[in-house]
């Protein structure tokens, strides 16, 4: 053993300085970030080259590193421990590409095989050991994107986001995927034909079971090998940069499945989770809880979440399940959960690693972003820290998701004793930035394709559908669409197959791909579409209790000049003619989208071209315009 040790006291760090012999070549930043000691990294030792490994593991009695070179025999390359829990040490000769797993002893004196948490790369499943790779082998080409994203607020900026699962948006013919390399051209021209400023992609942390889509996650510093090697994912993020695109991705901190070769039970004791079951078992997902009152645990995540900005230059996280992570009785019945110090269910640790999260995201890398996956009334969670908030820069509006989906899955005779259904958001709808999803969760586990949600015979489940993504961009927040959702797709999302492309053959099917591109580019060019996202400012109802008609009339408005745009929702397959709006200012109007055109496959009813303010006085405007109303319709007027 080595006569240097640490005290528990002494912190990760300042024990890291003593065994990373090249921790003082790095930058001044660099030095603070446990990924840079943690793990194996590339080293030399008297002038011998080979591969220096740190991991946690506390309550271990020996840990050493199995590998092809010793026969994966556990004692052969034994590390060194030290008395804050880091055992370190050297293995000649092991290099890039070398596959490996730490062979834990535990108190009670069982041989656990680990894959390395902080491991960069790993073994394509079925198989589970960590790969020692060079990460720092890359020139990044992206300087110009980041350069603008540090001076980007992107709460006033236009934001549509593609949700893409890299697995099954498209599938090569032989072969079981693309390559991460091969995807990000096919994605950054799918981007730019249909006007999505950012992908979205679903864990893409290293996980084993195809089935969890990512979100049961094993690697926390590892992109999955399914597509490739780390620099070809470093690639696919560049590429996208390069070409205007942005990328986000999922990201789950929340929970951790019970792999035995993963975090589990790691030095043989509940190391990254609570012991407890009622703080450390999810009785949702089978999967165990962080314990983040530990403050290693809380480095542990809070670090993984700084190396997706730091060294694969994402655009933001968009942070799974919050909800679970804030409540200590989440989906939990009494005497199942632990009260807070205050005997509360909030669960104040969490809140803590999540403010300190977002705090360190904001702080050193501005322009990026992180969204909560956050299903409850819970109060100014993308609210700023400093007043109280947790600090994340968007909230999906599952109220909003869940209030319209309801709305448009009811025949239309019955949706004008719905009204408020679409109308209450107003109440809340800039308590909080959000972002407004039809994910993925949309569209599985029974719940049916978006289209086939819609009611009413095929003609009407598209005019549905086109109404129901009109809708959604003309209401205050960012846009998600979940891949194949613009294509209309009649079956729910699958997995294992890519998306029903073939689908585009069919007129009501292109026609439908054909809205989204348009509806995405009208939004990016008409600056009272986005300028207003989070602003009460920025939006206006003409009228939203027409109950007996199931119409509704808004304005939209620009932050930075006088430009509005003017919607109008015909929610009944009934065509209104000589509908009167008020509108903000006599001036003439051009209708620029109308949901029922025949290039949409529509039955191009209603009024087009341009039409003139009155000045006869209609809710409570002094000027109005008279509309023919499509059936399930949408018409967008600008002023001219």
């Amino acid at each position: 053993m080595d006569e240097r040790v640490c005290s528990h006291s002494t912190g990760w760090i300042e024990c890291l300085r003593l065994f990373s012999p090249d921790l003082f070549s790095l930058p001044e930043r660099s030095r603070s970030l446990l990924y840079h000691h943690l793990g194996a990294h590339l080293d030399q030792q008297e002038g011998r080259p080979g591969t220096r490994f740190a991991v946690w593991a506390p309550n271990a009695r020996e840990v050493s590193v199995l590998t092809d070179r010793n026969y994966w025999s556990p004692g052969a390359n034994t590390l060194n421990p030290s008395e804050n829990g880091v055992w370190w040490g050297f293995v000649p000769d092991m290099g890039h590409g070398d596959s490996y797993k730490y062979g834990i002893r535990s108190q009670d004196g069982r041989l656990l095989e680990k894959h390395d948490p902080v491991g960069f790369y790993s073994e394509l499943r079925p198989r589970t050991a960590s790969i020692v790779w060079n990460i720092y082998d890359y020139d990044w080409n992206d300087s110009d994107w980041m350069s603008r994203r540090a001076e980007t607020d992107w709460l006033h900026e236009p934001m549509s986001v593609y949700e893409v699962h890299l697995g099954s948006w498209k599938r090569p013919p032989g072969r079981e995927y693309h390559n991460y390399r091969e995807l990000a051209p096919m994605l950054v021209d799918y981007c730019h034909e249909m006007g999505y400023t950012h992908l979205q992609l679903m864990p893409i942390t290293e996980y084993p079971f195809d089935g969890s889509w990512g979100y049961q996650c094993t690697g926390y510093f590892a992109p999955t090998s399914r597509f490739g090697t780390p620099q070809d994912f470093m690639w696919f993020v560049d590429h996208c940069h390069q070409n205007g695109i942005g990328v986000l991705v999922d990201w789950v901190p929340a929970h951790f499945p019970k792999d035995e070769f993963s975090l589990a039970q790691f030095d043989g004791t509940h190391l990254y989770e609570h012991s407890d079951p009622r703080q450390g078992a999810h009785p949702d997902w089978g999967t165990l809880i962080f314990n983040y009152g530990r403050f290693e645990v809380k480095d542990f995540l809070i670090n993984s979440a700084r190396f997706w900005f730091e060294m694969y230059h994402v655009d933001g996280l968009r942070v799974d399940a919050v909800a679970s992570m804030l409540y200590l009785d989440y989906s939990r019945n009494e005497g199942e959960w632990l009260p807070n110090m205050y005997g509360g269910r909030e669960n104040l640790e969490a809140i803590q690693f999540l403010r300190e999260m977002n705090g360190m995201v904001h702080a050193d890398f501005p322009g990026a972003m992180m969204i909560a996956e956050e299903s409850t009334s819970w109060g100014g969670v993308s609210r700023p820290i400093h007043d109280g908030g947790i600090g994340f820069t968007f909230k999906w509006d599952m109220g909003w998701m869940n209030d319209t989906l309801g709305y448009m899955d009811r025949e239309p005779i019955h949706r004008s004793h719905h009204q408020n259904e679409l109308s209450f958001r107003m109440i809340y709808a800039f308590t909080e930035n959000f972002m407004l999803p039809l994910s993925h969760d949309e569209v599985v586990h029974g719940k049916k394709s978006l289209l086939s949600q819609m009611p009413g015979d095929p003609w009407q489940q598209f005019a549905n559908l086109r109404l129901l993504y009109a809708y959604q961009y003309v209401q205050p927040g960012k846009k998600l669409l979940f891949m194949g959702g613009e294509l209309g797709q009649w079956h729910e999302w699958n997995h294992n197959e890519q998306i029903d492309w073939p689908l585009l053959n069919e007129p009501l099917h292109g026609g439908l791909k054909t809205l989204v591109r348009d509806l995405n580019h009208i939004y990016r060019n008409e600056s009272s579409l986005y300028e207003g996202d989070v602003k009460p400012e920025g939006f206006a109802w003409i009228q939203c209790d027409d109950h007996a008609n199931s119409v509704f009339a808004l304005t939209r408005h620009s932050l930075s000049d006088d430009d509005f745009i003017v919607a109008v929702l015909n929610f009944t397959p009934v065509p209104r003619n000589g509908y009167r709006i008020g509108v903000p200012r006599r001036a003439g109007y051009r209708v620029i989208l109308n949901t029922d055109a025949s290039v949409y496959g529509g039955s191009n009813a209603g009024t087009g071209g341009e039409l003139h303010a009155e000045p006869i006085e209609s809710h409570h405007r002094p000027y109005s315009v008279q509309l023919n109303l499509p059936p399930l319709g949408m018409l967008l007027l600008r002023p001219i």
